[in-house]
């Protein structure tokens, strides 16, 4: 996770991210809330008994979406990093090899595969935003936009051995969907996703059979629930076992019968972000997955 202390909603990444927003506070109180929100969102995951590995914000870099790190990296078992070309000019910033260089020296680290050199070509794939992983049946499901390039994303699914499963997913008003994991979350043993707004239907349906073939509960979100950012929720180990950090807001919108469900494996970790959310992302974009072994 990377503590922000300049945290705005980024004008750059706003005419294709429709869940961004803004309110009447000055820029200072905007920082000083997210920064706040950050704080309590890590000291929340560590009483879970999550390990958070904690970086802040350089201080020479204009970097506003910092705190979403896993658009531009991912790990995988077997000791797999991957680094990703980011869409926007001011995120292809973020990337820290500082942060690469914690985790080779913390976790068993065997490669690094590093696809950001593919901006020049004018192409991006934002790691675990742009795809949904599933580690167990070994899918990438991919809502097609321009953050989500084919041409990198088969070379990635032919690194890391997934299988691309690509769709077209829109909103109510029509916009493509930014990133995948807005409408869609993986859990070991369920799966929250706007079927919905995947706009073909023969697609919609190859989408529930392949995580059904996987054992999943499918738990089929609203798009009302979905602007709530209720499908962008990570599952997590923690101290007593399975958990699913997602921001209270999400939270309030699930019903109790989607509360129930997702129970049955996990206990939901909801977390107030609401200052950070304005910059389209919630509490799963915070968070970059560990899959690595410890050395």
């Amino acid at each position: 996770m990377v503590r922000p202390h300049s945290f705005s909603p980024n004008l750059e990444t706003a005419a294709d991210n429709s869940f961004q927003s803004t309110d009447g506070r000055n820029p200072e109180q905007i920082s000083g809330a997210a920064a706040t929100e950050f704080d309590q969102a890590v000291h929340q995951l560590q009483s879970a008994g999550v390990k958070v590995h904690v970086f802040d914000q350089l201080a020479d870099q204009d970097t506003p979406d910092c705190v979403f790190p896993n658009n531009w990296l991912s790990t995988h078992a077997g000791g797999h990093i991957a680094i990703y070309p980011m869409f926007a000019k001011s995120r292809k910033r973020e990337r820290r090899w500082d942060i690469v260089e914690m985790l080779k020296g913390t976790y068993r680290v065997q490669d690094v595969i590093d696809y950001s050199g593919l901006e020049r070509d004018g192409l991006a794939l934002e790691g675990t935003g742009a795809m949904v992983l599933d580690h167990i049946a070994r899918v990438a499901y991919t809502a097609q936009s321009n953050r989500a390039d084919p041409v990198i994303l088969e070379r990635f699914c032919t690194n890391f051995n997934f299988e691309p499963m690509v769709f077209r997913a829109q909103d109510n008003s029509g916009s493509a969907i930014y990133h995948t994991n807005v409408m869609m979350t993986i859990g070991s043993s369920f799966a929250l996703v706007c079927l919905d707004m995947i706009v073909d239907s023969h697609r919609r349906a190859e989408v529930v059979q392949r995580l059904e073939e996987s054992d999943r509960d499918v738990i089929a979100l609203s798009c009302d629930q979905i602007s709530e950012f209720a499908g962008n929720a990570l599952e997590l180990k923690g101290r007593d076992g399975l958990v699913v950090a997602l921001s209270a807001r999400a939270q309030q919108s699930l019903t109790q019968d989607q509360k129930t469900r997702i129970q049955q494996s996990a206990s939901l970790l909801p977390i107030a972000i609401p200052t950070i959310e304005m910059a389209g992302g919630s509490v799963r974009c915070m968070l970059a997955g560990i899959h690595l072994s410890h050395r």
